[in-house]
């Protein structure tokens, strides 16, 4: 049984039309949606991303009030993982099962459905970065993006006030790995042994009910981060917080503050890891969130800083 990533997500939203808006300004495309009364947009590698109205009775039960996400859809090696990952749900609540996929519902209250995977492989040219001792850009200029262009989904965190149990039924039930840890606070977790630093972060917070924090989608470089978030705010959308970097995954990010619900991240450079790497126990403190980070994010016009109350 082998979990391969996130390759699809179900948002219930109560304005679609500024849901698409928002994505289509976030760098996905528009699709022709297989599923009727629905819009579809995709990454590169076709992840897909489906918009229904928040009352969809075709959606599962929401996990918080409000525009959020309705449904994790994870990718598995082939069709033969399925049966002995159903053998490892034995008894979870909303088990089912059909010819596409099965479904359960994980502790906090998240509908999962697991298939196939269909993304696609990406083939994209990603500039070097000269560094003392290595120099690998020769007679080349960096990038410069005027917009983002996500190649995936690469991770999604909720809040969880069941921090141990809802870890324990990623590990113990699906196999997730555990990277890192804010102790009593969070986990980050990815599907495979060997694989990018998370796939999942569990945050818990006291007295926060289960929800979505945040989506985030994988970029090419820093420069791509930096184009992306800054055509975002040029287009109105307001940023949460970034441009940043989190010395806990090593990543640079952007988050922006989304109608779907949470916010949604661009990031890139995040840690690689396998069997061999021992996961950290840390105490939750702000600078190992964000080494630094920029608040309100860079206007695109004059390339500063977005005053605040602006």
């Amino acid at each position: 049984m082998k979990i391969t990533g996130i390759e699809a997500l179900k948002f219930g939203v109560d304005d679609r039309p500024k849901a698409a808006s928002f994505l289509a300004d976030f760098g996905l495309s528009r699709g022709e949606s297989d599923i009727p009364g629905t819009d579809l947009f995709l990454t590169l590698n076709q992840s897909r991303l489906y918009l229904f109205d928040i009352d969809d009775a075709r959606l599962p039960a929401a996990f918080e009030p409000g525009s959020t996400l309705r449904e994790v859809v994870w990718g598995v090696e082939s069709a033969a993982c399925l049966e002995p990952l159903a053998q490892r749900l034995a008894g979870v609540e909303g088990l089912a099962r059909d010819a596409g996929g099965l479904s359960c519902r994980d502790p906090n209250g998240m509908t999962l459905r697991f298939r196939p995977s269909d993304v696609q492989p990406v083939e994209l040219r990603v500039a070097a970065i000269n560094q003392h001792g290595d120099i690998r850009r020769v007679d080349e200029a960096s990038p410069v993006y005027e917009r983002g262009e996500p190649i995936g989904v690469g991770h999604v965190v909720f809040f969880t006030p069941e921090l141990a149990r809802t870890e324990a039924f990623y590990r113990d039930r699906l196999g997730f790995h555990l990277s890192d840890c804010y102790e009593g606070k969070g986990a980050f977790m990815r599907c495979g042994a060997e694989g990018h630093h998370h796939d999942l972060f569990l945050l818990h917070v006291p007295g926060k009910p289960a929800g979505l924090n945040h989506v985030a989608f994988t970029v090419r470089d820093i420069h791509e981060v930096i184009g992306a978030g800054m055509a975002m705010n040029r287009k109105g959308w307001s940023t949460f917080i970034g441009p940043g970097r989190h010395p806990i995954s090593s990543a640079y990010f952007w988050y922006v503050n989304s109608p779907l619900g949470g916010a949604f991240e661009y990031y890139t450079n995040d840690d690689y890891l396998t069997p061999a790497w021992q996961p950290r126990t840390m105490e939750h403190r702000l600078e190992l969130f964000t080494e630094w980070a920029v608040e309100g994010g860079l206007d695109g016009h004059t390339r500063r800083q977005v005053k605040q109350g602006a």
